[in-house]
């Protein structure tokens, strides 16, 4: 994953110089191949790999968008606060796809991205996130400031109430209280 990681933030960095930074509500595309490294016993893309991937969709829509330096200068960095990922097809060794990654909202507190892993126009899988952005010096970011550095999208459309509801359902309790593991 580490090469993968250093050619796509590489290849990001290229785009951004030579065409500029890219809108925040972007679809951004990365191509990938299914590797040996990515398979599982079942001859197909392992269901954790997935995420790292998308990881990779997500580095290179923020570096393109000029986040990613924006965060850096800021002291700021993101977190996933919830996932959620469906599969429709399996991709095999060897596959070429694609990951397609968008924000498609936010609310007061984080901003909610989709994955996509296509071939051919064809969805094999999509992950939806919570993305938090907090301080290295701590504290949460607040999205207007977010939204400031990184000029909010006027296109941006209010969440769907599924990712509302979605995001209301997967949240654990905070930090800042106890969260016993009990089993029913």
């Amino acid at each position: 994953m580490w090469w993968r990681t250093l050619l796509t933030l590489m290849r990001a960095r290229v785009l951004y110089r030579r065409r500029g930074p890219v809108a925040p509500d972007t679809v951004g595309r990365i191509r990938l191949r299914t590797l040996p490294t990515d398979i599982d016993l079942l001859g197909h893309m392992n269901n954790g790999r997935y995420a790292s991937l998308f990881d990779l969709g997500r580095f290179d829509l923020l570096t393109r968008t000029g986040l990613w330096q924006a965060m850096n200068e800021r002291g700021w960095y993101g977190v996933v606060a919830s996932e959620s990922v469906s599969f429709r097809k399996s991709l095999q060794l060897w596959q070429r796809f694609t990951v397609e990654t968008r924000i498609i909202g936010h609310d007061d507190k984080a901003v909610y991205q989709m994955h996509r892993a296509v071939v051919d126009g064809e969805i094999y899988a999509e992950m939806v996130l919570r993305v938090r952005f907090l301080r290295r010096g701590g504290g949460i970011v607040p999205m207007e400031e977010l939204f400031d550095a990184l000029h909010r999208p006027d296109t941006l459309a209010p969440l769907p109430q599924w990712i509302v509801d979605w995001a209301a359902g997967s949240q654990l309790p905070s930090t800042r209280v106890d969260a016993p593991s009990i089993w029913p």
